[in-house]
């Protein structure tokens, strides 16, 4: 008897277990309900009150952008020369403490009269290049599938050098408009007045234009000897690829290699006319943009932040009070 009354006891005490368990579900979702029901007529009873501190928020935000003056800025798209992009990154670190300092004594032994400190700031950063890394990686892979020739190795070298260097933004905050355009182009002028780089410059420019000199100089020769072959072809009436021409010093050098030497020197000489373009001043720059009106996040701006402080202030103050109830109820 004991052994067959020992399942059905099993069973209820299941049975039970659920049954108490559907109980716990239920009463859960009372209390949620209760918790919202609650929210509800919280917010029933104090409408008039919030719609009162929203209207009066939006009203003093409005009232506030039309007070306030309005933040400008100038964004400059630069690019460092010659390894100058730690020298960059200091002195805009070294014009934003001076700026944070107010060191009126600074700004002036660089140009800058009744500098104007408020609103004015000034910022740095990497600009975010456009394209696929993975596609250029590719395309650097295919090059380096092809022949191991001097025309490869150059394309390849430019392009890396060209991954390799960065511009820069550089943006500057201020509220004067005419005394934030002279600022910027002071700063810039006085970021490009560095002695050791400047230096630098002079001797890449001297030797960019030797260079230059030199290669015409040997273009003019390498004109003149496929002048004469094409005259000694038009005189025995036939050419061929594997031609070789005899130098004064005896030396036979293949007619494609004369050609292929004369498209190196046109691409050298190209190259470092690009270079002096280019290599003017330590940190190039690539556009000074004009100024415009700093956009504030939707968050950031008066007419929508004040109605939101005013809303959430009512909310603490309401809790604070609930729980000062609560606590004095249980002492």
């Amino acid at each position: 008897m004991a052994s067959n009354q020992t399942p059905s006891t099993q069973t209820n005490s299941d049975e039970i277990d659920l049954g108490q368990l559907f109980q716990l579900i239920g009463r859960g979702f009372n209390a949620i309900f209760r918790w919202i029901l609650r929210v509800f007529l919280y917010l029933k009873k104090n409408m008039l009150l919030l719609i009162g501190l929203v209207v009066v928020g939006l009203a003093i935000g409005y009232g506030l952008n039309k007070i306030i003056s309005k933040k400008y800025k100038t964004e400059v798209i630069v690019k460092p020369q010659i390894e100058s992009k730690n020298y960059l990154y200091d002195v805009v670190n070294e014009l934003k403490s001076n700026i944070g300092s107010r060191d009126t004594m600074f700004f002036k032994s660089i140009g800058i009269e009744n500098i104007d400190f408020n609103g004015l700031n000034i910022e740095i950063s990497r600009v975010a290049e456009v394209g696929n890394s993975e596609s250029d990686l590719k395309y650097l892979e295919l090059l380096q599938s092809f022949e191991n020739t001097d025309a490869i190795a150059d394309i390849v070298r430019a392009e890396l050098q060209n991954k390799s260097s960065f511009n820069h933004r550089i943006t500057f905050y201020y509220k004067d408009t005419a005394f934030g355009k002279q600022f910027a182009e002071q700063v810039l002028n006085y970021i490009n007045t560095n002695a050791y780089f400047n230096g630098l410059l002079e001797v890449y420019k001297s030797n960019a234009a030797a260079r230059i000199k030199e290669d015409e100089k040997l273009l003019v020769q390498v004109d003149q000897i496929i002048t004469n072959y094409t005259k000694g072809l038009a005189n025995n009436g036939s050419s061929s690829s594997n031609d070789k021409i005899v130098l004064d010093n005896q030396e036979q050098v293949n007619i494609a290699d004369i050609f292929e030497y004369k498209t190196g020197l046109i691409r050298d000489i190209e190259t470092k006319k690009l270079e002096l373009e280019e290599r003017k001043e330590p940190v190039s720059i690539i556009n000074l943009g004009q100024p415009q009106v700093e956009q504030k996040s939707f968050f950031g701006k008066s007419i929508v932040l004040i109605p939101l402080i005013f809303v959430s202030v009512f909310f603490i103050l309401s809790a604070v009070v609930y729980l000062n109830r609560k606590a004095k109820s249980i002492a």
